[in-house]
């Protein structure tokens, strides 16, 4: 999706001193079958410029194939559009000299809220008949810290979202309701082997109501 320059301008200037890598746009439908909002691209995402690219992304297009449905019939988003890292320092015993490295990790509620005009304008745009929050960073994010995915994963209801409030740097409830249906994100089978069959079956729930 292309956003507004100026928007992004902003974003980019807001986060410049923060340890965040690149820029990924959302991508796919414009009318989609359904909107998945994940938590931020990893070190793949950002070289390849697609969303879910990774190891996360393969098990996302196996869900995605297993409900009868192809990335063109989707949008995908996420809450932040930048790497989140941070810098590991770890001494090389044998030569003496310390090596860095860069790994993923989970964004900060700020870095959530600098980009928080982004993901309120692709809702706005796209009007999704189903937002699908995947994990806890996208549905807090979308619907508040009292919100857990382990409570949450596989049921549809109906809510308005929270959307930016630029006067008490924080968020207001939209006036519009949407259907949400908040799903584990792809990345957790990768830590938990045990969610897998939990969420084949949420999927299998999202498929019947498509």
């Amino acid at each position: 999706m292309d956003y507004p320059e100026k928007l992004v301008k902003q974003i980019l200037a807001d986060t410049k001193d923060m340890p965040l890598e690149g820029f990924l746009s959302g991508q796919g439908s414009i009318e989609p079958k359904v909107m998945f909002v994940g938590e931020a691209p990893g070190r793949t995402e950002i070289e390849t410029h697609i969303p879910f690219s990774g190891q996360a992304g393969k098990w996302l297009d196996e869900w995605l194939e297993s409900i009868n449905l192809k990335r063109d019939d989707i949008y995908i988003t996420s809450v932040v559009r930048s790497r989140p890292f941070h810098t590991r320092k770890k001494l090389n015993k044998k030569t003496g000299e310390f090596a860095f490295s860069h790994p993923n990790r989970t964004p900060t509620k700020k870095e959530i809220l600098i980009h928080a005009p982004l993901i309120d304008f692709e809702i706005e745009s796209i009007n999704p008949k189903i937002l699908a929050p995947m994990g806890n960073s996208a549905l807090q994010r979308l619907l508040g810290n009292q919100y857990k995915i382990s409570d949450w994963h596989g049921k549809i209801f109906d809510s308005k979202i929270q959307v930016l409030n630029d006067e008490a740097n924080g968020y207001q409830l939209s006036q519009e309701t949407y259907k949400i249906f908040p799903l584990y994100h792809p990345a957790a089978i990768l830590y938990n082997g045990k969610l897998k069959k939990e969420i084949e079956d949420d999927w299998q729930k999202l498929k019947n109501n498509l």
